[in-house]
């Protein structure tokens, strides 16, 4: 599929993608930075996230709408959501600038009124949060719009990843990628389980790729050595500066490294291959070979003391070796010289 104009897909390189969240920090110069530093990091795309707190919760004071644990503990969540949101009165300016810089940019939309607003700013693409993939109604608004989608799986099972795939199919999504997802922010690396993403490959039929929330590059790395065609990682301006997402975020040179290592992963990847590569033909001389290690006169016997398998190459393969040994020599040979046939 494409986001536009750019390719998407096993045989692409990976689409990377730079989740702003609130790394703005409610400061609208900052947001615009945040897209400079995601362009000049090599990111293909910048994502947005569209809701207000009052379209993903209500104002309620019961514990069942506190935060317990993890990195936003204690938090109601309106007030969280209140404070992590991007302005809708934000997002024209924010495209326009992406536009003039040369990066894409969308958003995940939370409720109907946002997919209404941003297809208003003409949208390229759209993404669907994880909490928000059992949403049916939700991934159908957005499956109307016949923008590719991609949605991502964090607290998901398989059941209902399945259940949101055909919503989003039989509503008209045509350019459809699942992103598997760990929704621990952050996540250990070693519940990342990127092998999951094979196992809904061949499900869904679809390609997909990861939504990571690790603390660092690697695993992103790894899930494109296994297939993965979109990384998306949240990123900041720096971890000191703050903001809900700050702690788990990836800074502009960790950013640019992420670009530059999930490419160089793709790159490695090639197909298979048993033949030497124009790298290997300038070392495949130095591989082993039988080579003359004492001088032999004519009509001597070669024994274990006139050859040797060794490196360089230029004598024949080491597996003659047994039918060199016993053999007489058919003319003087010096120590050093590469075996042949043609010597015995």
């Amino acid at each position: 599929m494409k986001i536009n104009g750019t390719s998407i897909g096993t045989n692409c390189k990976p689409y990377i993608i730079a989740e702003m969240s609130g790394n703005h920090n409610g400061d609208i110069t900052r947001a615009i930075e945040l897209i400079k530093a995601a362009k000049d990091a090599g990111a293909d795309a910048v994502k947005l996230q569209t809701y207000t707190a009052d379209t993903i919760t209500i104002n309620h004071d019961s514990e069942e709408f506190m935060i317990r644990g993890g990195l936003w503990d204690g938090s109601k969540l309106y007030d969280l959501y209140e404070q992590a949101h991007t302005p809708w009165d934000w997002h024209k300016i924010l495209f326009d600038e992406a536009e003039k810089l040369g990066i894409t940019i969308f958003s995940s939309p939370f409720d109907h009124t946002a997919v209404d607003f941003l297809e208003s700013l003409n949208a390229p693409a759209y993404k669907i949060a994880s909490f928000e993939l059992i949403d049916l109604p939700l991934i159908r608004k957005v499956a109307s719009t016949g923008k590719p989608m991609i949605m991502s799986t964090g607290n998901a099972n398989l059941a209902e990843i399945e259940e949101a795939v055909l919503a989003a199919k039989a509503a008209g999504a045509n350019d459809l990628i699942l992103l598997h997802c760990t929704s621990g922010y952050p996540t250990p690396a070693s519940q990342a389980n990127i092998s999951t993403m094979s196992v809904m490959r061949d499900a869904f039929n679809v390609e997909v790729g990861l939504s990571d929330h690790t603390m660092d590059i690697g695993v992103s790395v790894a899930a494109v050595a296994l297939g993965a065609c979109v990384i998306e990682k949240h990123f900041t301006l720096a971890r000191a500066d703050g903001g809900p997402d700050s702690a788990f975020s990836l800074e502009k040179e960790e950013l640019k490294s992420l670009v530059v290592n999930c490419n160089m992963a793709f790159e490695a990847i090639g197909k298979p291959n048993f033949i030497s590569t124009e790298a290997e033909l300038q070392t495949k001389c130095h591989r082993r070979s039988l080579y003359i290690v004492k001088d032999i006169k004519k009509g001597e016997v070669f024994t274990e003391e006139h050859v040797r398998s060794i490196r360089p190459g230029n004598g024949i393969p080491p597996k003659y070796l047994d039918k060199v040994l016993g053999k007489i020599a058919k003319q003087d040979l010096m120590f050093g010289t590469p075996m042949s046939f043609e010597y015995f």
